[in-house]
């Protein structure tokens, strides 16, 4: 599902109205005392967000090992990264790690990049402290970084990525690419400032081919106009995270959202694509043919890495055909057990669901309290079945029985387009309902995915510490493949709110480890989730990651920081 915040281009319009009135004020907080004050909309800035008013830190105290100065031309990858305290004397991203205030070491970009930058770039590029404090601080995620991009391009074409990153190698300057800033996890901070890549201006439709059930897409097209494209050809793009999500950015993080259960993952969705790795060289990973066992699967080396080997220019979307007929169904049922065991049983009925969504009684609170409904708020399941019209109703009869005999109740089904566009649109709104509720506070929000008969068990656990928590928080499932995510409220000015959510999360995530789970089933590592990773993959694996990242990037220029724990040694 991937609660994604968007930057309000255009795929996020049809959210934009009704969330302008209870989106919560922006903050600014760390570890030096800061100055603040109102920023007025940047003229540079292509599309205006309603909280555009942020507060930006006009200074920062050098305190010891808070902010550093080098230079650029001596970085590089070392076999040990050095190591990133934060207050309490705890590595950044480390097992004990609960700052999430991202360091780094800065090096001022020299006035000959930026003029080369702007050369190949035409112009579109800016230095404008607004615009490049909104690059660097991501909308409704709670981790920051010290240090903001020094400057922000807006390359046209593939050839000017290339450019870029071989200038920027050259120098050894950082990059940070930028999509639809909706990620959640730190992505997209530049915590060694450097050259931040907006792919907004690379959003077209390069090829599509009806015949072959697939499209050819630049990286800062949006799933969401994308699919506005293809309607008229009867063809969509199955996945569904957060509005705003860009497909360059959706491969990066190997999202998915709440189709997957019958669709697959970026991972199965992407037949190849194009990236320019950090010397400046363009690679294609794939033909597009369905299938090929030939050479190593470079595509599937890509997504996920989360920008840290490469620059995606170019991808190949796999297409599928617009259902013929749908029916969305919804049921409530007296625990959130009962209804984790309902979606596990339907998945083991053989029943192809398109969507099994879960949301507990707080989550459906919200969304009664944001759109003025009267959904009854227990814990509830919605259902999707596709196909013909006679299947569909088939699958709902099925689906109906399993209910009954699993203490369900209020069983209802709509097959109106409209009234079923509009359930998914509530459901897609979920985080924006949540923070309705405690428009002072900021999210935490987990991603844990664990084996679909471990999902009951996981879910009743984490709702058990959730429900005796003094935290406000909801709960909301992609019950048919066992990811579900936690949306944990707190003051990001109150420390003991601060680290109830973190104790809240940990648990969670160490409990899906524990059940041969992962700690992000499609928001990605980005820094949120770098203390976790060593648990989950071991520190041979991480080793081996390290190794191929040195390999492709041995100035480490490529979104430092991230994906990799600094602590990890060659």
């Amino acid at each position: 599902m991937a609660f994604f915040f968007s930057r309000f281009r255009s795929s996020a319009r049809y959210i934009f109205p009704k969330l302008r009135s209870f989106l919560p004020e922006q903050r600014t907080t760390g570890f030096s005392t800061l100055i603040t004050r109102e920023v007025e909309n940047a003229s540079t800035r292509p599309v205006g967000s309603p909280w555009a008013s942020s507060l930006i830190p006009l200074a920062l105290a050098f305190s010891a090992g808070s902010f550093t100065c080098y230079s650029y031309e001596n970085s590089g990858i070392a076999y040990c990264e050095s190591v990133n305290l934060d207050q309490s004397g705890d590595i950044l991203g480390g097992k004990s790690s609960t700052q999430y205030v991202m360091k780094g070491s800065y090096g001022k970009v020299s006035k000959g990049l930026i003029e080369e930058l702007r050369v190949i770039c035409k112009g579109n590029i800016t230095l404008d402290h607004d615009e490049r404090y909104f690059h660097g601080k991501p909308q409704h995620s709670f981790h920051k970084a010290v240090n903001i991009p020094d400057v922000i391009v807006y390359p046209r074409s593939e050839e000017e990525v290339s450019k870029v990153v071989a200038a920027c190698n050259k120098h050894k300057v950082p990059i940070v690419p930028y999509g639809g800033a909706t990620s959640i996890e730190g992505h997209t901070l530049c915590p060694n400032g450097g050259v931040c890549i907006d792919m907004a201006n690379m959003n077209h439709v390069k090829a599509l081919h009806i015949d072959d059930m697939d499209v050819v897409v630049e990286p800062g097209i949006g799933w969401m106009e994308l699919n506005e494209y293809l309607q008229p050809f009867g063809l969509f793009f199955p996945l569904d995270p957060g509005p705003g999500a860009t497909i360059g950015g959706m491969c990066a993080t190997r999202c998915s959202g709440s189709l997957a259960v019958r669709y697959g993952t970026m991972r199965e969705n992407v037949i190849s694509l194009k990236a320019v790795l950090p010397n400046g060289d363009v690679v294609k990973t794939a033909s597009r043919a369905r299938k090929s066992s030939s050479g190593y699967d470079l595509t599937r080396l890509i997504i996920g890495s989360e920008g840290t080997l490469g620059v995606i220019t170019e991808v190949t979307l796999r297409l599928q055909r617009i259902p013929q007929h749908s029916v969305v169904a919804m049921c409530n049922f007296p625990t959130i057990k009962d209804a984790a065991d309902v979606a596990i049983a339907t998945m083991m009925s053989g029943i192809q669901v398109s969507r099994v969504e879960l949301l507990d009684e707080v989550q459906v609170k919200a969304i009664n309290y944001a759109n003025g409904t009267i959904f009854p708020e227990f814990p509830t399941l919605m259902f999707e079945f596709i196909g013909t019209e006679a299947y569909s109703r088939e699958q709902t009869l099925i689906v109906q029985k399993i209910v009954s005999e699993h203490n369900g109740s209020n069983f209802v089904f709509k097959e109106d387009p409209e009234a079923k566009k509009e359930l998914w649109r509530m459901r897609k709104e979920a985080l924006w309902a949540s923070l309705a509720l405690k428009p002072d506070c900021e999210a935490m929000t987990t991603d844990v995915c664990v084996p679909l008969s471990r999902l009951a068990d996981l879910i009743s656990a984490s709702k058990k510490e959730i429900d005796s928590s003094p935290l406000l928080c909801t709960v909301i499932a992609h019950a048919g493949d066992g990811n579900f995510h936690t949306v944990i409220l707190f003051d990001p000015d109150d420390n003991e709110q601060l680290k109830e959510a973190e104790r809240l999360s940990h648990f969670m995530v160490h409990a899906a480890l524990d059940m041969e789970g992962t700690c992000t089933g499609e928001h990605g590592v980005g820094t949120g989730k770098l203390k976790y990773v060593e648990k989950e993959h071991g520190i041979e694996a991480l080793r081996t990651m390290k190794k191929i990242k040195a390999a492709l990037d041995p100035n480490n220029i490529m979104n430092p920081g991230k994906l990799i724990p600094p602590h990890v040694c060659m």
